[in-house]
């Protein structure tokens, strides 16, 4: 028996050869609450990740959603993100998770995301990506006690390269896409990026403003390519 982390009732694990021959980690969460994730499947937008499923065709520029489509006609943003991969909906049950994780401090959770990122990582990316977490301001980091997205990051396995910083402005949650996508950049870089390819983590891709921002100053710094893996797609 194993216990769910995040509804905490107890649960009939599912055996696997995988699980049996310790090749895969058990599952963390019983099937009622795993379910409650909508994973993203189907058409989606090749840029940004977005479901197509419910995208009226007038939003819909051939493989491109027109929020992308924006993007990739201002020139001052045109190619800065080469292309985002999230995994999940941000449905009302995943908003709930994000909030136990990221703003009531419960760390454990990332680890029920581990087999999800590594298998998202290992189907549209590479070992030769340089992987960068989005920073947190230091007082938002001191608010918090940890960063969200360097947790992710490390559940990859991989290097993970912290060679981002982040000005303390007001969260990104409280402001429009217009203030988004027009404020200050907030990110500078602070580590040897030159020629890299960069992968970019975070949790949630919502107008794709902060992972555009973060990828500006990269690629200014002289990486050579900027793409991200998120969890969410809100």
């Amino acid at each position: 028996m194993s216990t769910c982390m995040l509804c905490h009732l107890s649960f009939e694990e599912v055996d696997s050869w995988a699980t049996l021959f310790s090749l895969a980690a058990p599952d963390p969460l019983c099937s009622s609450c795993s379910d409650k994730f909508e994973k993203i499947d189907g058409e989606r937008c090749e840029i940004c990740s977005r479901p197509f499923s419910d995208v009226p065709g007038e939003y819909r520029e051939g493989n491109l959603c027109y929020d992308c489509v924006r993007w990739e006609n201002d020139s001052y943003w045109q190619g800065v993100l080469k292309k985002n991969q999230s995994i999940y909906l941000y449905n009302d049950f995943a908003k709930d998770v994000i909030s136990l994780y990221k703003f009531r401090g419960d760390y454990a959770i990332s680890s029920i995301y581990k087999t999800p990122l590594k298998k998202a990582f290992k189907t549209h990316f590479n070992p030769s990506y340089f992987i960068v977490p989005i920073p947190l301001s230091d007082e938002r980091l001191y608010e918090r006690g940890f960063n969200q997205a360097s947790a992710l990051a490390g559940l990859l396995d991989m290097p993970v390269h912290e060679v981002l910083a982040r000005t303390h402005l007001e969260k990104q949650s409280k402001k429009g896409r217009t203030e988004r996508i027009s404020g200050e950049n907030v990110f500078r870089v602070v580590g040897e990026v030159t020629d890299k390819d960069i992968l970019l983590i975070d949790d949630i891709y919502t107008t794709g403003s902060t992972l555009r921002q973060a990828g500006k100053v990269l690629l200014e710094a002289g990486a050579k390519t900027v793409s991200s893996l998120t969890l969410m797609r809100g």
